[in-house]
């Protein structure tokens, strides 16, 4: 039972009949959606089902007059990036919506947004939740990999090459730029603005690097950070070159070298791959780059001794400015 003081001026179950029961995509494995107390499910034999949630909060993870379509899409994008690091086909999400008020228009954006990537991917919505409170998404989102081809972060071994796919820093430049910290010429600032708002999830690049890359995980954190979970968890460390660092033009184009790389080791947002490779399959995976639509890039390479160790070319020692985003920190 739900108890409200201040109802919406529109029902809960209306809202989610116009807006969320009436998506066009229904797949087969779907056995039950919408509509029930449970969604009924099945997972193909031979599957694991890999399984994520990332909640999205307004003034946290997104500005609170963002745009609408944008928090759609980034809503179910981070969580599809979490699919891609595991190497995990994407099947279905669940939905938990928090809303100040029953605003249509708002919702109307959200859904186009949502739903535009959710087809893109083939991911049905299969149930949820909706309640009045702060603006607050939380999407679970499901996918099916093999087991024994699971990308995972414990599987790096010293010698492994460290490699990330696309660019890095953008996101964290366009944040700034939203917050009015930053600026640049009219091009630029809307390239790093749409890789904040609108990042694109590397399932393509996921699937292809089962059975090749030997651990695996999405930039969320930033590069420093999250390169350092694969290291806790594989036992190892990793020495990078902070001048094969990926950075796009735009953020070139915006900011001096340094604050790009620092944005690139610890910004945060930008939800590409980083993953390890044995030098062995290293070739096998630069044959399949070029059908890719982002770069690959070689950084580093995975050593015993344990830590992160950030070199310039010259050899020289690099300190990063801040180890990445925490929400508690």
């Amino acid at each position: 039972m739900r108890y409200c003081n201040n109802p919406m001026s529109i029902s809960e179950f209306t809202l989610i009949q116009r807006y969320f029961a009436s998506q066009g995509l229904t797949r087969p494995d779907v056995l039950l959606g919408i509509g029930d107390d449970c969604a009924l499910l099945a997972v193909p034999p031979g599957e694991s089902l890999a399984v994520t949630l990332d909640m999205l909060v307004a003034g946290n993870h997104f500005l609170a007059d963002a745009d609408p379509a944008g928090i759609g899409h980034k809503s179910l994008a981070v969580n599809l990036s979490d699919l891609a690091a595991m190497g995990a086909t994407p099947a279905w999400m669940t939905l938990g919506l928090s809303l100040p008020t029953a605003d249509e228009i708002w919702l109307e954006g959200f859904c186009r947004g949502l739903f535009t990537l959710a087809e893109k991917f083939q991911v049905q919505l299969v149930g949820g939740d909706m309640t009045r409170g702060p603006l607050t998404i939380t999407i679970q989102a499901h996918g099916f990999v093999p087991p024994d081809l699971a990308l995972r972060r414990d599987g790096a071994r010293p010698g492994d090459v460290i490699c990330v796919t696309g660019t890095l820093g953008d996101a964290a430049l366009g944040l700034a730029m939203a917050k009015r910290q930053a600026n640049g010429a009219p091009d630029a600032v809307a390239y790093l603005r749409h890789r904040l708002e609108r990042p694109t999830p590397r399932l393509r690049q996921g699937l292809d690097l089962r059975g090749l890359a030997s651990a695996a995980i999405d930039i969320s954190d930033g590069l420093a950070q999250d390169l350092g979970h694969i290291l806790e968890r594989s036992g190892v460390g990793a020495r990078v070159q902070v001048e094969r660092l990926p950075l796009s033009p735009a953020l070139l184009a915006c900011t001096d070298s340094d604050s790009a790389l620092a944005l690139a080791l610890a910004g945060g947002d930008d939800y590409e791959l980083c993953f390890t490779v044995p030098p062995q399959r290293l070739q096998q995976v630069q044959a399949l780059a070029p059908g890719w639509d982002c770069a690959l890039t070689e950084i580093g390479a995975i050593e015993a001794e344990p830590g992160l160790r950030c070199r310039r070319q010259d050899g020289a020692a690099y300190t990063p400015t801040k180890p990445g985003f925490d929400h508690f920190a």
